[in-house]
């Protein structure tokens, strides 16, 4: 019983039905296709509902959900039985086989795909290319086979109209290493006409709209398929498939395979033939027949590489050979011509398609296999076959289909039952005889030897003389007349649905069928005239030629009746089946919805009729005989143990058949079961259900409690982890303290005897907990270093060392030259050096100065150049004093000019560059611009010196100095705004300020 599916979606296993009627199968049908479940189980086989959409059933992540699994551990699906048939196939190194059926537009090819991906998606883990080469070619066949074996029917969009068995062979490891393709009864007639809304093969149309222009000129041939009168009549019938996306696919697929681009070519050749032979007509203006347009004979000889004349001979006239080397060549009339053409198309189209099927079977064909060195190999066969059919009309090709379902449904019966025996004896149950419809009276009647209607057919063809369709039907009445399934309207005058001498009836297991002999003794004679075929065997094309070996014959030789096509395919059929017996069987029986291609549509009466003629219900039956269930005694107590206290949660007994037999005890469903050597058999589906029931009521509490216990261990699991980590993380962050502290100690344990205390010392990178720390005790060492530095200085050159820090703090960085690296003076215009003549005048001054107002020291002093509101530049002094900033004439003996208390200069600015300009901002908006001057050296940079005594002098009173560094500085003259700037000059001499446009420059001699 297949697992993992809740009873709102049904019966998972048809098996399990409460009653096995048509009603219930139907209802169980439609609701799981209602919900998406499009297949069921019926013990081993598959039922498969076209969903007619795409869904989600397929694809890599659910190939491996079904890989190695049992039928019954995942959802019915078609993987299940591939790798049901692989596993038995590899296990038991036993050949096996996959019979696809049901009616055109079930779906059987789209399920054949699906098994051969599956199949190539599981083997091959090793990657060998030569494995890697056969699966791509197996796959890539059934796109050429699609082409050129398919059609568009009222039906399906892409039905195959021929039936196809394909063997997978393996070697021991299970990878496969070759295949070979047989194919049955190609509806050949569609070539010459099609139902209304039907096309003929889809390769025509793939060539009319996929091939290139210059290939289609090369052919003769057009786009408008409604030029062919092979193709006219469904000219206009559109169809899904995209037939020139289609031509590219299947001319890739050709490639792959291994086709020739001169075989390619050869193939389009041949299709481009039967168009031209169909548009060919004749005429009889006289007594002899003519072809009406002679145009047509040529292209189709060049394109078969006939000579023109020969082929003209061939439409004509018809050789016979009478013996004893006497030839007699008779004349076609009009009628007979057409009949000669048409059945040439058809045997050039036929032969060409089993040539594409042996040209893929050269390729997969196992190559150089000797069992004694490679192992045995093993072979997985999937048929993939048209069903049973019921047309409104029905002729010698559904007659043919239907003898083949009657043979396969035989068989189908016959390996079930005998599947079932097997496995009673094997388990050591009494069998019980089963009564089922044995179908072989049906068999017999067609195929039995002397009596059968195939044997009848081919009797009537072999007579002498005219013997019409309606004479078949009469031999049929007076032979056949007493046969239980068989009737017609002469048997049975009562019955007026039958046409009288055209009509007859079989009751086949799936239904009765109508068939009218019209056309049964032709197709059955498949009449070829030799001439055709020694014509195409002389052909220059080796492709053709190799089509047409039969044509080797001398046209003087007397030629043996071949075979009649139901003869023909009642030999393939049996030899299908004794292969099919020969192995071990897996079935997929195809179910279609509706005839307008819904999703949603499930039409009951269509359905009923397809489950009646697959048998189904049959199946059923037959599988629930004695007993519905058998499950082994391991996977039984998987499932229900949970209901027996005994078995719960493991049981202590010696055999799982033991604990079985105390769970079925204990539940007292004594007389529903047996005992098998390895399964329990359960007899009816109420056991079943009700063992489900209580499971289902057991389940929440169990999962419940294995959550509560699931979740408390992970949780525990999880503290305990935590745990782990965070005394792993706490020691790891000593160790990491340890270790930094150790490598900082180590580092900077000398550096007390380092000229320069540490500074060259690296910190080693911190932990993130100590990162803190280590910016407190860079911060501590600095200042320790800057102690050790401090306490060598002499306390003569402490108030230079703090108006340089003063300075280096105030500029920030902004002026790379600040005359650091000098001595300092201060004030410079007491100096002689400086000021030889004038100095003793300037002490005086000072003098006078500080009697006045009692200031405590010189700042700074030294000569300038100032700019003032009026645009005039002069020579001038300053004297900077720890209350005053003056400034001064020293052609006057040092008058003072102007007095600035300290407390009114808000700020200074100097530039970034070299110049000596300096701006006194005060509070009264009348600042003082000068440029230093008269210095000696010359050179000197005194820019500094003075930021860094006025700002250390400010701290030390605790005022706030703004010091602005930029190359273009705003001042305020009385109020206005002006802007003074620096440009460097290679003539001036001398510094000086001249008028700008936006205020003052100051010009500045280039060094």
């Amino acid at each position: 019983m297949a697992e993992l599916e809740g009873l709102e979606f049904g019966k998972s296993d048809f098996v399990l039905l409460d009653e096995v009627t048509m009603e219930e199968f139907l209802a169980n049908l439609k609701l799981r296709f209602e919900k998406g479940r499009i297949y069921t189980y019926i013990g081993e086989v598959v039922v498969s509902v076209n969903p007619y959409r795409g869904t989600e059933l397929y694809g890599r992540d659910v190939i491996e959900q079904y890989r190695g699994r049992e039928l019954y551990e995942r959802p019915p699906h078609l993987y299940a039985v591939a790798d049901a048939a692989y596993k038995a196939m590899k296990r038991r190194a036993k050949d096996t086989c996959i019979v696809i059926s049901g009616e055109s537009g079930a779906g059987k090819t789209e399920a054949s795909k699906y098994i051969m991906q599956y199949i190539a998606a599981i083997t091959n883990p090793s990657q060998r290319a030569e494995v890697e080469r056969v699966k791509d070619v197996l796959l890539k066949s059934n796109c050429v086979l699609e082409a050129f074996g398919n059609a568009k029917t009222s039906r399906n969009d892409n039905s195959s109209r021929f039936g196809k068995y394909m063997d997978i062979n393996f070697d021991f490891k299970g990878d496969p290493t070759g295949g070979h393709i047989h194919n049955y009864l190609l509806e050949k007639s569609r070539i010459l006409q099609q139902q209304p809304g039907e096309r003929n093969f889809h390769s025509f149309y793939q060539l009319l709209l996929g091939a290139s222009d210059t290939l289609l000129n090369s052919l003769r041939l057009t786009r408008d398929a409604a030029a062919y009168r092979y193709t006219q009549e469904s000219a206009g019938t559109s169809s899904m498939n995209n037939d020139k996306s289609n031509y590219k696919a299947v001319a890739d697929a050709m490639q792959v395979i291994g086709f020739s681009p001169e075989e390619v070519d050869s193939v389009h050749r041949i299709l481009a033939t039967i168009l031209h032979l169909g548009n060919v007509h004749f005429v009889m203006p006289g007594e002899a027949v003519e072809v009406e347009d002679m145009a047509l004979v040529s292209h189709v000889a060049t394109l078969t590489a006939t000579e023109p004349e020969k082929l003209l001979q061939a439409l004509l006239y018809r050789t016979v050979a009478a013996g004893g080397g006497e030839v007699i060549a008779k004349g076609h009339s009009a009628t007979e011509a057409s009949y000669a053409r048409d059945a040439c198309a058809k045997a050039i189209y036929e032969r060409l398609f089993c040539w594409i099927v042996g040209r893929i079977n050269a390729v997969i064909e196992v190559q150089n296999y000797d069992p004694r060195l490679h192992g045995k190999n093993t072979v997985i066969g999937v048929l993939d076959i048209y069903g049973f059919e019921i047309f409104d009309r029905n002729s010698f090709e559904q007659f043919c289909i239907n003898y083949c379902n009657e043979k396969l449904q035989q068989l189908f019966i016959e390996l079930i039952l005998r599947q079932e025996q097997d496995e009673y004896q094997r388990e050591g149950i009494k069998w019980q005889h089963i009564e089922y419809f044995n179908n072989q009276i049906i068999v017999d009647l067609v195929e039995q030897p002397h009596k059968g209607i195939i044997s009848l057919l081919d009797e009537a063809c072999l007579t002498a003389g005219t013997v019409t369709d309606a004479l078949f039907l009469n031999s049929m009445d007076s032979r056949l007349g007493r046969h239980p399934h068989y009737t017609s309207r002469k048997l049975c005058p009562t019955d007026k649905t039958l046409e009288f001498g055209r009509d007859f009836r079989i009751r086949h297991y799936a239904g009765d069928v109508t068939y009218s002999v019209e056309g049964f003794i032709d197709k059955n004679k498949d009449t070829l005239f030799q001439d055709f075929k020694r014509l195409l065997y002389n052909s220059a094309d080796p492709v053709v030629r190799a089509m047409w070996l039969d044509g080797e014959a001398s046209i003087t030789e007397v030629t043996k009746r071949p075979l009649t096509a139901a003869t023909f395919f009642k030999n393939s059929i049996v030899a299908l089946v004794e292969n099919l017996a020969s192995k071990e069987p897996y079935y997929v029986r195809c179910i279609k919805p509706n005839d307008h291609k819904s999703p949603m549509d499930f039409d009951e009466e269509r359905c009923r009729h397809q489950v009646a003629y697959l048998g189904l219900l049959e199946n059923v039956r037959v599988r629930r005989a004695g007993f519905a269930s058998r499950q082994p005694y391991g996977r039984f107590l998987l499932r229900y143990k949970m209901t027996c206290e005994y078995t719960w949660p493991n049981h202590l007994m010696a055999t799982d058949q033991e604990a079985t037999q105390a769970l079925v005890d204990q539940h007292g469903l004594q007389g529903e079961v047996a005992y098998g050597r390895s399964k329990l058999f359960i007899r009816t589906p109420r056991t079943l259900v009700a063992l489900e029931k209580q499971r289902a009521q057991l389940v929440p509490i169990i999962v419940l409690l294995l959550q509560k216990a699931w979740r408390g261990a992970l949780a525990r699991r999880r503290c305990r982890q935590l745990r782990a980590i965070y005394t792993i993380m706490d020691h790891y962050r000593r160790h990491k303290v340890r270790a930094y502290l150790r490598e900082l100690c180590r580092r900077f344990q000398g550096v007390r005897t380092m000229p320069d205390y540490g500074r060259s010392v690296t910190w080693p990178p911190p932990p993130a907990v100590l990162a803190r720390f280590q910016d407190h005790s860079q911060q501590l060492f600095r200042r320790w270093r800057a102690r050790q530095i401090v306490k060598n200085i002499p306390p003569s050159d402490m108030a230079q060392i703090k108006a340089k820090v003063a300075a280096m703090g105030a500029l920030h960085g902004l002026r790379p030259d600040w005359g650091c690296q000098r001595s300092w003076a201060r004030d410079y215009l007491s100096s002689e050096v400086e000021n030889p003549t004038l100095a003793l005048q300037f002490a005086r001054r000072v003098q006078a100065l500080r009697d006045k107002v009692h200031f405590g020291f010189v700042l700074f002093s030294c000569h300038v150049r100032k700019i003032n509101r009026c645009n005039k530049s002069r020579d001038r002094a300053i004297l900077l004093t720890d209350q005053h900033l003056y400034k001064l004439e020293p052609r006057k003996q040092y008058r003072v000019m102007r007095s600035l208390p300290l407390s009114t200069v808000t700020g200074v600015s100097v530039t970034n560059r070299q110049d000596q300009l300096v701006v006194f901002h005060t509070c009264s908006h009348n600042d003082l611009v000068v440029c230093f001057h008269k210095m000696q050296p010359a050179g000197d940079n005194r820019v500094g010196e003075l930021v860094g005594v006025l700002a250390d002098h400010c701290k030390a009173t605790r005022r706030e100095l703004e010091v602005r560094v930029s190359d273009c500085i705003q001042i305020s003259l009385r109020g206005k705004k002006r802007l003074v700037a620096v440009q460097t000059r290679p003539d001036a001499a001398v510094p000086d300020f001249g008028k700008s446009r936006n205020g003052f420059v100051l010009y500045w001699p280039q060094s």
